[in-house]
């Protein structure tokens, strides 16, 4: 299996593409805005017009998209639903963060088809997809995931079984959940910091080495100028949307809804990001809810 039809050439999508060109694959890719597919041309990636031209020759689809409606569109919505013009012989692994029900559905469809599917949904941010270190969170058959390990491990150094079919999609909107709240408490605790009169490069030194220690404070410090090449650094662009952390925190709730689950924590944190995105922040990374302590 050589040939892959990729879908989705976003922030993240674009370098998991690039990652699976360096080694070796041949990549048809696909996006619904063109301009994001032209970098990727200049790198051996074959750019098509239309979805049914992506599968032409692929053995493998795989999707990064950016909500329920876009997978649900391009796989079984309509009279030109992606899954019934693939062969029982292929592989479909759908990278995109969706609503465990989604993921479900679109697995439900494809096995009815005999098509093998997993829910693959990443962690990792832009630049674990640029470095090829992303955690995959797959759900699915054993042996599908299987199947998908040679394609996923050119693009992330761990892929972990979370369970059957939906099983990834929830494992990703639990960890985004997290994510959310402990971004929030680092900016909390940089904010008064800061505000008590101290260097936010010093406190965030004495964080690390202390219990306060979390990945937003190690991989992703959301205060400006206190790490490179990360979004705060850049103004807050080239990340994770507001708008997409958004998303992923109302598919949390959705499923706390669902199980009866208590997440207080998760439903101020949704309640954050909300505001913030009304304050004109959507297409801004997430890192930048810190503005929403500042004077």
């Amino acid at each position: 299996m050589n040939t892959i039809a990729f879908f989705g050439c976003g922030n993240m999508g674009a370098p998991m593409a690039r990652n699976l060109l360096k080694a070796g694959f041949t990549v048809r890719v696909f996006d619904l805005n063109p301009a994001l597919t032209e970098p990727l041309a200049t790198e051996g990636a074959i750019v098509t017009a239309a979805p049914s031209d992506t599968i032409a020759g692929a053995d493998t689809v795989i999707t990064m998209l950016p909500h329920d409606a876009a997978v649900l569109g391009l796989y079984i919505n309509g009279e030109n639903g992606l899954l019934d013009f693939l062969t029982a012989d292929m592989l479909v692994i759908d990278c995109s963060t969706t609503s465990p029900e989604c993921a479900r559905k679109v697995s439900a469809a494809a096995h009815a088809r005999n098509i093998a599917m997993i829910d693959a949904p990443v962690s990792g941010g832009v630049a674990g997809a640029a470095a090829g270190t992303l955690s995959f969170l797959c759900g699915g058959t054993a042996d599908d995931v299987e199947r998908a390990r040679p394609f996923l491990s050119v693009m992330g150094k761990n892929i972990m079984h979370a369970g059957p079919a939906g099983a990834g999609a929830v494992a990703k909107i639990c960890n985004n959940m997290l994510l959310a709240v402990h971004m929030i408490g680092t900016c909390e605790a940089l904010q008064m910091g800061v505000d008590n009169g101290l260097d936010p490069v010093v406190l965030s030194d004495i964080l690390l080495k202390s219990s306060g220690r979390n990945w937003s404070l190690e991989l992703y410090n959301p205060w400006p100028g206190v790490m490179d090449n990360v979004p705060a650094s850049r103004d807050y662009s080239g990340g994770f949307q507001v708008d997409l952390m958004n998303k992923d925190l109302g598919l949390a709730m959705e499923a706390a809804l669902h199980s009866k689950s208590a997440t207080p924590m998760g439903a101020l944190a949704k309640q954050l990001y909300a505001l913030h995105a009304t304050h004109g922040n959507g297409k801004l990374d997430f890192s930048s809810i810190l503005k929403i302590l500042q004077p």
